[in-house]
């Protein structure tokens, strides 16, 4: 199988550069359609419509209900066709952002993802990531087409709660360790192919990158003001991160999230919160040294990530439930076999419970 390296057409990103989107998307489509939830629109809508009506381009709004499942996505597809659009724009956080791909999928035409805050790296990919109407993972969608325009606007992601952009760093920290274990087990990237050395290597700037901006970064956005750190993160956040998931490959940290979401405790923890306990899960299957791991759940609390399982909402969980989630993130599809040695669901039980005692052990030193 070849290396393969693929990517969005155009990124952008600054302060203010909501009231430019016009200028960027005005050759993609004649109608365009925002989707976004009610307090993304309240935010956003006006700028926006205004900008791309500025560039001569029809401008119309769907309110995104939540949750990026498939009945949303078939109702939001069947808005798009019957308005004509041929321009999707997704606006709010990685579900509406998933969403609006998916239904660009369904409905044709360009689209533009806008994220509001720098919580994930779903901006830049093409995929989505799929739940039940009650926020359980299903699945992954994959697309040929990758989003024609991403535009950040780091004036909205520094004013966002600071607990989104905390979480894009968690999402961004796992990026490197599974980017790595990929490429130490020649497995498959997200893009349909071996990892390319650029992916591999995009996916270790983006880590350092956030260990030397991310503390200055969030001292920044507690404030609601933008910084050349929060540029720096905002990029590790969305673009390294995304370019190197998908070029590089995922592991065992993303598989542990989606077997976390199978438990209903976890569902008022964040995508990023949830990878952050698979990221150190990870380091725990691969052996790292306790130095290592212990620097690792050090730096996480000073992000103000969780390290211990009652922080993601699972108080004293017993041995069945993690059993579940260890089940759901060994399942065949699942990138946890892009490790370079063999994980059984009992492997990653016990990797779990470890957590969870190191967690508590390095938070009460």
């Amino acid at each position: 199988m070849p290396t393969v390296y693929k990517s969005p057409a155009a990124y952008v990103q600054g302060r203010g550069v909501t009231a430019e989107i016009g200028d960027h998307a005005a050759s993609l489509g004649e109608t365009a359609l925002l989707i976004a939830d009610g307090m993304v629109l309240d935010l956003v809508e006006d700028d926006v419509r205004d900008s791309l009506e500025d560039a001569g381009i029809e401008a119309s709004s769907a309110e995104f209900n939540g949750e990026s499942s498939e009945d949303e996505i078939a109702r939001l597809a069947e808005t798009t066709a019957e308005r004509e659009a041929d321009i999707v724009i997704g606006a709010g956080g990685g579900k509406a952002l998933d969403t609006a791909k998916a239904v660009r999928e369904q409905a044709g035409g360009a689209m533009v993802s806008m994220p509001t805050v720098a919580s994930t790296d779903a901006p830049t990919s093409a995929l989505s990531v799929i739940y039940s109407e009650h926020g359980e993972f299903q699945e992954y969608w994959f697309y040929a087409d990758h989003p024609d325009l991403v535009l950040v606007d780091t004036e909205i992601v520094a004013t966002a709660p600071a607990r989104f952009f905390r979480s894009g760093i968690a999402d961004g920290l796992a990026t490197w360790f599974e980017a790595d274990a990929t490429y130490q087990s020649h497995g498959d990237n997200v893009v349909g192919g071996k990892p390319t050395r650029a992916g591999h290597s995009l996916a270790r700037l983006c880590y350092e990158t956030l260990c030397d901006h991310g503390l200055s970064a969030l001292d920044a956005v507690d404030s609601d003001v933008v910084t050349e750190s929060v540029e720096a993160v905002t990029e590790a956040n969305t673009l390294l991160s995304g370019l190197g998931f998908e070029s590089g490959g995922l592991a065992a940290a993303h598989s542990i999230h989606n077997g976390l979401t199978q438990l209903e405790a976890t569902h008022d923890a964040t995508h990023g919160e949830k990878v952050n306990i698979g990221t150190i899960t990870q380091l725990v299957l691969e052996g790292r040294d306790d130095e290592f791991i212990e620097e690792y759940i050090t730096f996480s609390l000073d992000l103000g990530l969780p390290v211990t399982l009652e922080e993601i909402g699972l108080d004293d969980p017993d041995r069945s439930d993690l059993d579940i989630v260890a089940k759901a993130a060994c399942d065949d599809e699942e990138t946890i076999h892009n490790q370079p040695f063999d994980v059984t669901p009992p492997v990653v039980r016990d990797a779990l419970v470890t957590v969870d005692e190191a967690g508590h052990r390095v938070r009460r030193s």
